[in-house]
């Protein structure tokens, strides 16, 4: 193992810590407001926004279109990878800020429009970011490990050890998801959307207010892209490092 290898393995040591620490302050906060805005958000809107959800995660799983034209990068090195993902994410940040920055400025009715846009720039973050490190996505159990990235982004902390430990033992995981039915049968829809939207309403809810939509949008854009980065190319540096010690 070379001395960058050495050194990411002690920063994954330390981000994991991070990631299972007990929620801070502003985290329960924010989940509280969350929760009371979802009870008076009517069962029609909530359903409808689960569909949205679903449709979103079923191309991703099952279809062609966030498909990367990139090739896949499998004799790059972990620090070329890891360049390379930087770049990527770099990219994709200044499309959502852009995204966020348009549809907080439009009000209400381009702020529904956000929420699909949002999640299909991260899923093309996602499909980006497999072939970098050197993970064809034309596999399906490649859509279900990237599908477990976004997980692990955005689930509670109630939520976040199992996926975690799901991601790290992923060479014996994988071997359940070789049939693409029984995932998309067995997932809870209706908590993935709220987990996911729990963990953005906060910033989002700023992008509504008149006079500062447009900056808010971009920043709440920009920050969950950042978050999104940072889960997925340590997921992958895991991997990574994991396979390179077979």
């Amino acid at each position: 193992m070379n001395e960058y290898e050495q050194r990411i393995r002690f920063e994954l040591d330390v981000w994991e810590r991070r990631l299972t620490e007990p929620p801070g302050w502003l985290e329960r906060t924010s989940k509280t407001i969350s929760t009371k805005i979802n009870e008076l958000i009517p069962a029609k809107m909530h359903q409808a926004i689960t569909a949205t959800v679903r449709s979103i995660v079923r191309t991703a799983l099952f279809g062609a279109e966030y498909t990367p034209r990139r090739k896949v990068h499998r004799t790059a090195t972990l620090e070329e990878a890891d360049h390379e993902a930087r770049n990527t994410l770099s990219l994709y940040q200044k499309i959502a800020t852009a995204e966020g920055a348009g549809t907080g400025a439009g009000g209400l009715l381009l702020n529904a429009v956000d929420f699909p846009a949002l999640i299909a720039i991260k899923m093309k973050l996602l499909f980006e970011l497999a072939h970098v490190y050197g993970y064809d996505t034309k596999s399906f159990s490649e859509r279900i490990f990237l599908l477990n990235v976004f997980r692990l982004a955005f689930s509670s902390n109630a939520q976040r050890e199992y996926v975690l430990d799901s991601i790290q033992r992923w060479d014996v995981e994988k071997e359940r998801w070789s049939s693409d039915s029984e995932y998309y049968r067995r997932m809870d829809w209706e908590t993935f959307q709220k987990e996911y939207r729990d963990s953005i309403d906060f910033r989002k809810m700023l992008q509504m207010v008149p006079g500062i939509g447009a900056v808010a949008g971009a920043w709440a854009n920009y920050t969950i892209l950042e978050e999104l980065g940072e889960v997925a190319m340590n997921a992958y540096r895991m991997r990574r490092l994991s396979d390179a010690s077979k």
